[in-house]
């Protein structure tokens, strides 16, 4: 189909034109006197001409590629998270709380087969393997930190990069 410049306007013409205007507005292409009476006439635009008679004296500029490639993001440094300070001695303040009450239980109930173990040497067990291993209480690792960051092929947790995923 060819380019008819009588072809009524669509709303999303007039919002495409605006937006345009806005942005050369921006750049310092239109003062802002020019940029009001353009943004004006675009808005009450009737035909597809009458936009583009506007934007004519203009460069074009593509709407998908703002804002400017020299502004992007910079990747947000990890900050190391601090654990609380009695994180430890919380959890095995609870073990021997819970411990303790289930033994309390066995023995008013009589002195037959020592169940409580079942529960506390497992979780004892449990806890004291991720203490070695440097799990906190809660889950998390303890981050190490390589001599590169996360800049240098570390994520913030401390893994390393997946081959052949984007950053």
């Amino acid at each position: 189909m060819a380019y008819d410049p009588s072809i009524r306007a669509s709303d999303a013409d007039r919002d495409r034109a605006a937006s345009l205007l806005r942005e050369h507005h921006a750049a310092g292409r239109l003062t802002p006197e020019e940029f009001s009476e353009r943004l004006d006439i675009a808005l009450s635009a009737k035909t597809v001409g009458e936009i583009d008679g506007l934007l004519r004296d203009l460069p074009s500029v593509d709407l998908y590629r703002l804002p400017d490639a020299a502004l992007t993001r910079q990747p947000r440094q990890a900050q190391p998270r601090k654990p609380h300070p009695g994180a430890w001695r919380a959890a095995w303040g609870s073990w021997f709380t819970c411990s303790l009450l289930l033994f309390v239980i066995w023995a008013l109930t009589g002195h037959g087969y020592v169940w409580p173990l079942w529960v506390a040497a497992p979780w004892a067990a449990i806890m004291l393997g991720q203490w070695v291993s440097g799990v906190r209480p809660g889950g998390s690792r303890r981050q190490v930190r390589g001599p590169g960051g996360p800049d240098h092929g570390q994520l913030p947790g401390g893994d390393q990069d997946l081959p052949g995923r984007p950053r």
